[in-house]
């Protein structure tokens, strides 16, 4: 390591070190409930000691009706709630509003990562099939392999299809030809997911598309990476 890396670890350090005491001196000041509620919203995601401290503030400063109102929906956010017996959505039922929906097309499954990928899609009004929820993605570096997602789920769902399993859902199913859209995110990790479930679902006969990928509506060619370029170039379609 040089002395300059050694130098700039040494600062980085040292600043962080002074923070941790500062935000110790000042919480110390402070009555232990409200200690404990700033410390309870810095363990959130995204959630920073400042942020932490004028969450706190806000509350305190806000009428105890609305106080009672966050506490009841935190205290019960998983009352009642389950994941979806088909596509692992979140549920209040065994089985989802979009699984049971009998407008949907339910052989057009969108293959995503996440819940919030679901609602994401949900937005553009676009999309009429249902979803299947892997909750994660193949990583063998963080030791997350296909039976740690929800991979055989889908292939049991795909499967059922063709006629040897039974799928656990009471709406009835069109006969036309099933397709999987891989939506997983165009990083390594959700490029690789895509990779291993095409090589698993093209066997049984099934259509599998992907997500376009490409430029953002607005932007500029000379901002895009090569690679983005290249999937836009590939991804071109007719103008109409």
């Amino acid at each position: 390591m040089s002395i300059f890396a050694s130098f700039c670890q040494a600062v980085f350090g040292f600043l962080i070190s002074l923070l941790l005491v500062y935000n110790l001196r000042m919480s110390s000041f402070l009555p232990k409930s409200i200690q404990v509620l700033i410390e309870e919203f810095g363990r959130l995601p995204g959630i920073g000691p400042k942020s932490a401290q004028r969450l706190a503030m806000h509350l305190l400063h806000s009428p105890e009706s609305r106080t009672h109102q966050l506490a009841e929906a935190v205290g019960g956010l998983k009352n009642g709630l389950q994941f979806c017996n088909v596509c692992w959505n979140i549920a209040e039922e065994s089985l989802c509003r979009l699984c049971s929906n009998p407008a949907r097309n339910q052989r057009q499954i969108c293959v995503v990562e996440e819940i919030l990928d679901v609602v994401a899609i949900e937005k553009t009004l676009e999309y009429k099939g249902v979803y299947h929820v892997l909750h994660g993605t193949l990583s063998p570096v963080d030791g997350i392999g296909p039976e740690q997602i929800k991979i055989e789920a889908l292939m049991e769902r795909v499967r059922a299809f063709s006629g040897h399993e039974t799928i656990k859902t009471d709406v009835a199913q069109p006969t036309s030809k099933v397709e999987v859209i891989l939506a997983t995110n165009p990083g390594l990790e959700g490029e690789t997911t895509a990779m291993y479930l095409m090589r698993l679902l093209k066997p049984l006969g099934v259509k599998i598309t992907r997500i376009a990928r490409g430029l953002p509506v607005g932007g500029d060619l000379d901002y895009a990476d090569e690679l983005t370029l290249t999937k836009a170039m590939q991804g071109r379609m007719d103008y109409v």
